[in-house]
């Protein structure tokens, strides 16, 4: 199963104690229905783990999805799970989110979503968790760095009249002109490699979402996010 994970930068300086201890307490329930048919739909923050400079724990929150049944509209509560991370790395706090592997209800429980709840959490405030980024000159390291490693590289920001992006992938890959051409008209956007030392294919974007194409577990594939890509965000 593919893995997808984005990273964010908490930028208010706060102390991960703090943030453990608001993330918690965190509870909302909603009304929905009717009558007998009332139910709570509720967000919360499920297995909050706190270790040394790291808390991880899980965001929750109920949905109602409709569907068509017969000509009728059938309403079912659903509930979405996603974990999530927050690491002090070199005196900054960064935020591993999970991508859900099926998002579901109205708002759909995405990566971003997940981030600017948690900044009302835990600042009162959006804006106060924001993306992070990799610089093309970071990416383009990478993959000089061991080009045979490489199993996929897209560029964006192309100057060619109604070319939105190029693509290296297979042969294209050893051919180190068309690399080089590519190079003066776009920036690299997308790196797909494989990590020799830890058996894993990867792929990182500029705005640091982070696909692992490799069977791992979980705990595995935030390790090396922890270790390999921390570092190099800018």
């Amino acid at each position: 199963m593919v893995l997808v994970a984005k990273i964010f930068e908490l930028k208010e300086p706060v102390e991960l104690a703090l943030v453990a201890r608001k993330l918690r307490s965190f509870r909302e329930e909603e009304p929905y229905g009717s009558g007998k048919e009332t139910k709570k739909l509720t967000t919360e923050i499920l297995e909050p783990k706190l270790e040394g400079d790291s808390f991880s724990a899980i965001f929750s929150k109920d949905f109602v999805i409709s569907r068509y049944y017969k000509r009728g509209l059938v309403e079912t509560v659903v509930t979405e799970e996603v974990p999530f991370w927050i690491k002090r790395y070199k005196g900054r706090l960064f935020l591993i989110v999970l991508a859900p592997s099926k998002a579901r209800g109205v708002k759909k429980l995405l990566t971003n979503y997940v981030a600017n709840r948690l900044s009302d959490i835990i600042f009162i405030k959006t804006g106060a968790i924001v993306e992070t980024k990799i610089t093309h000159e970071t990416l383009k390291e990478l993959h000089e760095s061991n080009p045979h490693a490489t199993k996929l590289i897209w560029f964006d920001n192309v100057d060619i009249p109604g070319v939105g992006k190029l693509a290296l992938a297979g042969s294209g890959l050893a051919d180190t002109n068309l690399y080089r051409e590519y190079l003066e008209h776009g920036k690299l956007w997308y790196v797909v490699w494989e990590v020799a030392k830890r058996g894993l294919v990867v792929g990182v974007t500029r705005n640091v979402v982070v696909t692992l194409f490799s069977r791992s577990t979980v705990q595995e594939f935030i390790d090396f996010i922890m270790a390999e890509i921390l570092p190099i965000i800018e």
